[in-house]
């Protein structure tokens, strides 16, 4: 008799995994089992909110879609405040932004068992955000005569777990203009497209037929080779139904945020990777969130593990928490725009300001850095107001070849791509040593005995892995000399290790617990049960069912096969015990 696992909420959870193994179909044809209603949806988007301006109450949310969508009073309350630029921004026209905020409750369903298995294959950068909602905004302020106000305020804000930051500002590109002129009925179709698409599963190619469109994507998987084109063009048929092919779904313009401050990406990139509280000063909520969302990209492809904010305004819930002079500031990126934070954060470390981003023509004047005593005023320079030193010295060659660019007017995709490929190479050339010392510390294969628990991990030890650092350290892949040393340590103190090493430590772990299984679906254990008493073998049964559970609950790194092989072994030692035993062990399958 099979076992049969299920979740808290009582679903039967090899149906809910059986709807995500790969090579299944997720087209939306009719003849297709269909997921639950909004289950589709769901794992895209939270909900898609509608914030207008009332003269009385200020901003308010006024649909919320699907309308059972849950939602706090104080995300509702964040929502307002975020999307909707600050009154000193003066957006006239249609502009686009991203705000993060914090998720005020734990709702964590059977539903996200399904969306776990969904990104359990991507890139940890693009993994959903267990905690924290992105918020993606298309805001329409214009001219209205016919309003009290004046103007026609109105924003439509697409909520999502995923840092799909390209795809869903295109999306909304889509959505948002089609709204405002037909409103409602617009905005619940645009929502049953959603509600057709095929799950997010990274490595396929995507067609999402939305608005009488269809956007075409792909989402990266972990195995991924880094700054690899996403979309490859195919001679299958149903590429005549495509309408965009977007190249990528996370990407911003590196170079359009980065080419005031050029002069200054190795030492950008140090701030960011050692997770050191930063501040950027702009505009507008666009250039704001654009930029700091830059920032979070340029230590990809490790993870950015501090909090970012890529919109915060002073009605933020964290705004005490984060302008409190009463302590250090907090591991964050913050984009501001509000002229009041200069003032507010002005005891911050290091503050980036930026002026107004224009098509790049001739070369900017090379921004210097200055001292933070200097942001005193409400109309300072644009520049980076810092007194951090540096560990590495300043690659110059990086620096020429964006001048070069400048003055050839290559286009800014290709700026972008440069930048990008020299961020991944510093960044890998970083990591490197760590994931070679960090893969060390797994025990040798042979010493996994089914007979025994798995072996433990070895400990990080900082002095062991700075000694490996003299003989395989950066210097083998990086043409940057400085004190590496220096860095590696400040970084393992950040946040950034801290994340990264988690991460690391949970998959090794599990692939002991894989290698310590398929060791036991090899090992006879028909012969080991005849050697011991019936409550040894009770609790062999026990301890195998549970595993067998928590292999599928964890998505441990197993082939099919060897799950399969697990339950008949469980199966046979149940049927060698005593009938009375066999009934008990059999009615308690379902645990």
């Amino acid at each position: 008799m099979a076992l049969r696992a299920v979740t808290a909420d009582g679903e039967d959870l090899d149906e809910l995994l059986q709807r995500v193994i790969p090579g299944k179909d997720y087209s939306c044809s009719a003849d297709r089992s269909p997921s639950l209603p909004w289950d589709r949806f769901a794992a895209w988007v939270h909900c898609i909110c509608v914030v207008g301006f009332d003269l009385e109450l200020g901003q308010a949310v006024e649909i919320i879609y699907p309308p059972h969508a849950k939602l706090s009073d104080k995300e509702k309350t964040s929502i307002c405040y975020l999307s909707f630029p600050d009154s000193n921004s003066g957006c006239l026209g249609d502009t686009q932004f991203c705000f993060r905020i914090r998720q005020s409750a734990n709702r964590r369903s059977s539903h996200d068992c399904l969306l776990d298995q969904y990104d359990r294959d991507a890139p940890v950068y693009l993994k959903k955000d267990s905690a924290h909602y992105y918020g993606y905004v298309y805001f329409r302020q214009v001219r209205d005569k016919t309003l009290k106000r004046g103007y026609f305020q109105k924003s439509l804000v697409l909520l999502s777990k995923l840092p799909y930051v390209n795809f869903f500002h295109f999306l909304l590109k889509l959505i948002a203009p089609e709204y405002f002129d037909k409103n409602e009925p617009c905005l619940e179709a645009a929502c049953n497209d959603l509600d057709r698409w095929p799950a997010p599963i990274p490595g396929r190619t995507l067609n999402l037929p939305t608005m009488g469109v269809v956007i075409k994507v792909r989402i990266p998987t972990g195995q991924d080779k880094p700054g690899a084109t996403q979309i490859v063009q195919s001679g299958d048929e149903t590429d005549t139904q495509v309408s965009f092919a977007l190249p990528t779904i996370h990407e911003v313009d590196l170079f359009r945020c980065f080419c005031p401050i050029f002069f200054h990406v190795q030492m950008i990139w140090e701030l960011v990777l050692l997770g050191e509280p930063l501040v950027v000063m702009a505009p507008s909520p666009a250039e704001s969130s654009e930029t700091v969302l830059a920032l979070v990209c340029c230590v990809s492809p490790l993870k950015y593990c501090s909090d970012f904010r890529p919109y915060f305004t002073i009605h933020d819930s964290e705004f005490k928490e984060y302008t409190t002079r009463t302590q250090a500031p907090p591991s964050v990126i913050l984009g501001v725009t509000n002229p009041f934070f200069a003032k507010t954060l002005q005891h911050w470390p290091h503050i980036i300001r930026i002026g107004d981003m224009k098509p790049a023509g001739d070369i900017p004047k090379q921004v210097k850095v200055k001292k933070l005593k200097n942001l005193k005023t409400l109309d300072s320079k644009p520049g980076v107001y810092t007194s951090y030193k540096t560990f590495l010295g300043r690659d110059e060659e990086i620096i020429k070849q964006v001048q070069k660019g400048i003055q050839q007017k290559r286009p800014s995709e290709a700026q972008s791509a440069i930048l990008r490929r020299y961020f991944l190479e510093l960044t890998q050339s970083f990591i490197i040593p760590l994931e070679r010392y960090v893969a060390s510390l797994m025990p040798l294969q042979k010493s996994i005995s089914p007979w025994k628990s798995p072996p433990q991990l070895k400990p990080f030890s900082e002095e062991e892995f700075m000694k490996t650092l003299e003989k395989a350290g950066p210097q083998l892949t990086s043409r940057l000399k400085g004190d590496w040393i220096g860095l590696y340590r400040q970084f393992l103190k950040s946040p950034n290790f801290d994340g990264w090493f988690r991460s690391r430590w949970k998959e090794m772990t599990q692939k002991l617990e894989a290698l310590h299984l398929e060791a036991l679906c090899d090992a006879d254990l028909l012969i080991w049960i005849q050697k011991h008493t019936e409550v040894e073998v009770v609790d062999l049964v026990l301890k195998l069912k549970e595993k067998l559970v928590q292999a599928k609950q964890h998505c441990l790194p197993l082939k099919q096969d060897t799950l399969e092989k697990l339950q008949l072994h469980i199966e046979a030692i149940i049927c060698s015990l005593p009938e009375d035993l066999q009934s008990i062990l059999l009615k308690n399958g379902t645990t």
